[in-house]
């Protein structure tokens, strides 16, 4: 799914918070364009199945793609390289310690056919005011008192809802990601929401659900 490459859709939002029926969404998952990045708006949208995506200088775009890619946690998928990875302690594991600075570094990532950044700076300050309240996450990799790999997101109490990733050494976003799904499966998330569809997701045990089933567990 690349951004701005569809058709745009006829709903487009004001002040209001609100947000049309995603079954009215594009058949690329586009559902709404405008309105703004408060937290009260992102939250009402990451509760029902919405989040923004959009490239730098432009409009902000509503996605509800359908099929969505997801993680139960139960079925990660750890490779017997990095089971070994995480057995030598190569790295280390943190959680919300250096949540502004994954986010600059995932903005940072160069991404196979995408020019510039979604994680504009309005984007930035939009989650660092979702991350004071309580309601995003960060999990980081460390190499000795490096900072080399992590992932952030917002955090729907059963549901976490990832945004991105980066990695300045090879396997450490895995290895915060692999973490990041251990400490959730051990306080009963229901899953991990992936967005959309990648290789790496997928390797990693990420599979494509309806987005009525999303919805259901989402809801339940």
């Amino acid at each position: 799914m690349e951004k701005n490459k569809t058709n745009l859709p006829l709903f487009f939002l004001g002040d209001r918070l609100e947000f049309p029926p995603i079954e009215t969404a594009t058949e690329d998952g586009l559902l709404a364009v405008g309105g703004d990045l408060s937290s009260e708006r992102l939250l009402l949208a990451y509760k029902n199945g919405i989040f923004p995506w959009f490239n730098e200088d432009a409009l902000i775009l509503w996605w509800s793609p359908d099929p969505r890619m997801v993680l139960f946690p139960y079925k990660v998928k750890i490779s017997k390289s990095m089971r070994k990875i995480m057995r030598c302690n190569k790295f280390t594991f943190t959680q919300n310690l250096r949540f502004e600075e994954v986010v600059d570094n995932c903005a940072k990532v160069q991404r196979k056919g995408q020019e510039g950044t979604w994680i504009t700076p309005k984007m930035k300050l939009a989650y660092l005011k979702l991350f004071e309240k309580g309601f995003a996450k960060s999990f980081e990799a460390w190499q000795g008192n490096q900072l080399v790999g992590g992932l952030y997101g917002v955090d729907l109490g059963n549901v976490f809802c990832g945004e991105s990733m980066f990695s300045t050494q090879a396997n450490a976003s895995k290895f915060a990601f692999v973490k990041m799904v251990e400490a959730l499966e051990k306080k009963n998330y229901k899953l991990i929401d992936c967005q959309v569809h990648t290789d790496h997701l997928e390797s990693l045990g990420a599979e494509l659900i309806s987005r009525d089933a999303f919805m259901e567990i989402l809801k339940g």
